[in-house]
């Protein structure tokens, strides 16, 4: 019988659970046995692993987070620490991890590859920061829960005909911000992958005001040029108009997963234990054009993330 592990790591996602039930009874249904890793890397270098089952993962489709937990983990990037790792899979006889998150869980999951250890990747993570993959899971969850603020935050900023600068996740990648702020008729984006011009900010809100537009909405992603308190600085110097700072931190990570992500995180689910049937190792699930795929995970790793141009374009459009 093929024995397998299951892990969580990095920031969570809405969907990591759905994937979790997922890979859990699909590797059931094919005769494996199926092992829970408690707070991701971290809680496999202390042996962390509980066997499941089919009622383990019972009632947790619908929730946000990860039953399993996660943490980040300095130990195990270490030399020591990945031997130690791969030590406690061999000490379980765990024939493949499948490793659910992000980029940085994936070069984890790559520098286990590397000591022997048969994995699977999995994109649990809100940026949709990996280059391979048309989108991850999480990702649809965190941009409605962003336009659900924008919504309630434009009637507010309406009523007090002020301009609001919401800050959203983004560190590196621009695509909350692009997504949330077409979908949510902001004013402008400012993201990671484009330095952005002030003056023509200031100079879009302005202009808005002499239309008679009562409010203005602005995203700045985290990793942009600009932090939003100097935006915030920028905009009310310039413009003489009262300016609101809103950070939704946190709040992109949490919630009840949407449909496309549930649908998503099940469907990568059931294509890691695919590929673990057929003896394929070393991949990382993920769609292009609709389809599940499954590519090799040091070129998934490598491929560069590319911004939707068109879309950033389109927001400048409709917004004048």
């Amino acid at each position: 019988m093929t024995r397998i592990g299951v892990l969580t790591s990095g920031g969570d996602a809405p969907g990591m659970n759905a994937a979790l039930r997922a890979v859990v009874r699909f590797g059931i249904d094919k005769d494996m046995e199926v092992w829970g890793v408690s707070r991701g890397y971290e809680g496999l270098l202390d042996g962390e692993l509980e066997k499941m089952d089919r009622r383990s993962v019972g009632d947790i489709l619908q929730r946000g987070g990860t039953i399993l937990k996660t943490a980040r983990s300095k130990r195990f990037m270490t030399d020591e620490g990945l031997e130690r790792a791969a030590r406690n899979l061999d000490t379980f006889r765990i024939d493949a991890l499948v490793v659910i998150g992000g980029n940085g869980s994936y070069q984890g999951a790559l520098e286990l590859s590397r000591k022997g250890v048969n994995v699977i990747c999995i994109p649990g993570t809100i940026d949709n920061d990996l280059g391979y993959t048309d989108y991850t899971i999480g990702f649809d969850t965190a941009v409605n829960t962003v336009l659900d603020a924008i919504t309630r935050i434009r009637d507010t900023s309406s009523a007090h005909e002020r301009t609001s600068v919401i800050e959203v996740m983004g560190r590196h990648c621009g695509d909350i911000a692009i997504y949330s702020g077409l979908a949510g008729g902001a004013e402008a984006v400012l993201i990671p992958e484009v330095e952005p011009d002030m003056n023509d900010l200031c100079l879009k809100v302005i202009e808005g005001i002499n239309r008679g537009r009562k409010h203005s909405i602005i995203i700045n992603a985290e990793g942009s040029e600009y932090s939003s308190s100097e935006v915030v600085d920028i905009l009310s110097q310039r413009t003489g108009r009262e300016v609101k700072m809103v950070v939704l931190s946190y709040l992109q990570r949490g919630g009840s997963p949407t449909l496309q992500d549930r649908l998503l995180a099940t469907r990568c689910g059931e294509k890691a234990i695919d590929l673990i049937s057929s003896g394929m190792y070393n991949k990382a699930v993920g769609t292009v054009g609709g389809e599940v795929l499954g590519f090799d995970l040091e070129e998934a790793l490598a491929q560069e993330n590319v911004f939707n141009r068109e879309l950033y374009d389109a927001i400048d459009v409709l917004s004048r």
